[in-house]
């Protein structure tokens, strides 16, 4: 007995999706049935049936622009704890090497005696 080779992934239009909970919204047909009909795995039918019930307010959760925004937040969140981390690692770095950057001009004296003569 050999393992099942997985699937690949698929997806499948917003509009696809949409028929296929109407189609388990009539009540002709099972979840299961439908999912066989079209060759899809009942979960993922199960899924999309919850998601528009929730999108719809017959259920409670997080709607699919809500899951949307989520997931382009925690994007944005796991960049910039990396950009955070980069900056430290290059903060600690220069102030390790003290006196090896340029002079740095703070004004002053000198600052006014040059523009004073002129350059």
């Amino acid at each position: 007995m050999g393992k099942k080779k997985p699937r690949p992934r698929r997806s499948f239009t917003p509009e696809f999706k949409a028929e296929i909970v109407e189609l388990c919204r009539r009540g002709d047909r099972s979840v299961g049935q439908v999912a066989k009909d079209f060759d899809l795995t009942e979960t993922a039918v199960r899924d999309w049936v919850r998601q528009t019930q929730v999108d719809t307010g017959e259920r409670d959760g997080l709607t699919s622009d809500e899951r949307e925004e989520l997931a382009r937040l925690r994007r944005e969140n796991r960049r910039l704890r990396e950009d955070v981390e980069v900056l430290k690692r290059a903060t600690a770095f220069f102030a390790k090497r003290p006196g090896d950057g340029a002079p740095v001009h703070r004004g002053g004296e000198a600052g006014r005696s040059q523009r004073q003569a002129g350059v």
